[in-house]
């Protein structure tokens, strides 16, 4: 049955129909058209200069954020998860924790049964790491705990909480969220999709912008132990 079929038998939402054809005529032939023109160089890129070691858990699962221990097993589990896990828990936590670039994008393309390299490469360089420095995206995918919250429920089963930026109940991703930022100012400051989260940092004053980066320094020594 095609799409359109499908469509007027009621059987798929114009939403769902709609999403596919936008993503089968316009992502899928840009994104080729990425991987294509700036390779193989394209591999190479490191903006953002992520070293940062991939976790054992990202293998493992064995993590106490709920989040991404369920996005994590449900990809070794069934070699699949929906994109936005892939952008927006694991690929985000990736970003704004600095991960090794190179390590993240094998561990795409090793997990996802759906993984073919001319089309995970540049979503993960471009879209999920921002390691192409805006090639595909004009500004990086980061978010706190508080996203993650208002668009799943995974954080209703938890251990951190997202509305807590420090202390040990605090959700990991806030205050490396904001970190991030504040580890590539320089780079993103001038941005101006990315102007307003910059004003709220600076109204957050020096000491509680220093309790923040103390704060993910400590979520990044747990992640380096295995104990995040």
């Amino acid at each position: 049955m095609t799409t359109s079929a499908a469509y007027n038998a009621r059987i798929a939402p114009l939403n769902a129909v709609e999403g596919f054809i936008r993503q089968i005529l316009g992502w899928r032939e840009y994104i080729r058209g990425v991987y294509w023109y700036f390779m193989p160089d394209y591999s190479k890129r490191n903006s953002l200069n992520a070293t940062t070691p991939l976790p054992e858990f990202y293998w493992t699962a064995e993590t106490k954020m709920f989040c991404m221990g369920e996005a994590i097993r449900q990809t070794r589990d069934h070699a699949y998860s929906h994109h936005i896990q892939r952008l927006m828990i694991t690929g985000n936590f990736a970003l704004i924790t600095g991960l090794n670039v190179k390590q993240v994008q094998e561990w795409y393309l090793a997990v996802y049964s759906d993984a073919y390299e001319w089309v995970e490469m540049p979503n993960t360089l471009g879209m999920a790491l921002f390691s192409d420095g805006g090639v595909v995206a004009s500004k990086p995918y980061a978010a706190s705990g508080k996203y993650i919250n208002r668009m799943s429920n995974y954080c209703q089963k938890c251990v951190y909480d997202p509305e807590v930026m420090i202390g040990e109940k605090a959700c990991p991703f806030n205050a490396l969220y904001w970190d991030f930022l504040a580890r590539h100012d320089d780079t993103f400051r001038g941005n101006q999709r990315m102007n307003y989260v910059y004003s709220t940092w600076d109204k957050f004053g020096q000491e509680k912008q220093k309790s923040i980066r103390e704060q993910a320094a400590v979520s990044l020594q747990k992640m380096e132990e295995n104990k995040l």
